[in-house]
């Protein structure tokens, strides 16, 4: 049977919602969302510009910071880092402050050089309002990150001093 979560994906002040179906994979990858992921460690906030207008904050497991601290490329199988996304917001409350607003992504990059050996050792999983994204938008994960940042283990963030 399968079950339905609910979180409430807050950060600064703001809020957003997504329903998360339990072990919806996504297409091409099959990565599903992994269970706890929200008690992982921040690994960098970001605020992504038009057209998107999205701030984001991206968090990785316990393999993922210990790599990113260790300073060890390319990253270790069982990495995983995951990437919360909301629509920018200015706060009613404080006027020069931002807030999340409606929450836009999931996503998930999972390291796996066998089962990913194609990809380079990368797993991508988008899901949007809880579901997995579709094929054509998964398609185009891998050749976004190998053009743009092949020279870090196709990852884009850094770890926040």
């Amino acid at each position: 049977m399968k079950r339905l979560c609910i979180a409430a994906l807050t950060l600064a002040g703001g809020a957003g919602s997504l329903a998360l179906a339990e072990g919806a994979a996504s297409p091409i990858y099959g990565v599903t969302i992994p269970d706890g992921y929200r008690q992982w460690e921040l690994v960098a906030p970001a605020q992504e510009a038009e057209p998107l207008n999205e701030l984001r904050v991206v968090l990785g497991n316990s393999a993922a910071l210990k790599a990113y601290r260790d300073g060890k490329l390319p990253f270790p199988d069982g990495t995983v880092l995951a990437k919360l996304a909301w629509k920018h917001t200015p706060s009613p409350a404080f006027k020069s402050a931002s807030i999340p607003g409606a929450a836009t992504t999931l996503q998930f990059m999972v390291k796996d050089s066998k089962k990913y050996a194609a990809t380079g050792g990368w797993g991508f999983g988008r899901f949007i309002n809880g579901q997995p994204a579709d094929e054509a938008q998964h398609q185009t994960c891998f050749a976004c990150h190998q053009a743009l940042v092949k020279d870090h283990d196709y990852v884009f963030t850094r770890l926040a001093p």
